[in-house]
């Protein structure tokens, strides 16, 4: 399997930047598409971005279009998240996840990271 760990999240103001990382281990990285989600206090997960095996494919929820861009380097087992325009309703707990695909999906992931937590401030 596939263990996550995420990383970079903390406090940012309205219309800040924050770069989050997901770092693999275990399985071949590359095997692995993708996926960012986002929970916040008393909502539903929610999909953020994904990124297929090669990265080359990638998709995104409206609500981040323009303002996320996700991206990854096998060779370091890393996926990243760059958030920039943040918003007070982006303020959620971040996860990564892994599922063994080759293109990136909105559901059906396999392994999950602890997440990290993102706050922007208004």
């Amino acid at each position: 399997q596939v263990q996550l760990v995420e990383s970079g999240g903390g406090l940012v103001q309205t219309g800040g930047s924050l770069r989050l990382s997901c770092a693999a281990s275990g399985r071949t990285f590359s095997n692995y598409a993708i996926g960012w989600f986002r929970q916040a206090p008393g909502k539903e997960r929610e999909f953020v971005a994904a990124i297929s095996r090669s990265g080359g494919i990638t998709a995104y929820a409206d609500s981040v279009k323009g303002r996320f861009t996700i991206s990854r380097d096998n060779a370091k087992n890393t996926v990243y998240l760059q958030m920039n325009s943040l918003k007070p309703e982006d303020t959620a707990v971040y996860s990564c996840a892994a599922k063994a695909a080759t293109l990136p999906t909105r559901d059906g992931y396999d392994y999950w990271g602890q997440g990290t937590q993102v706050t922007v401030s208004s």
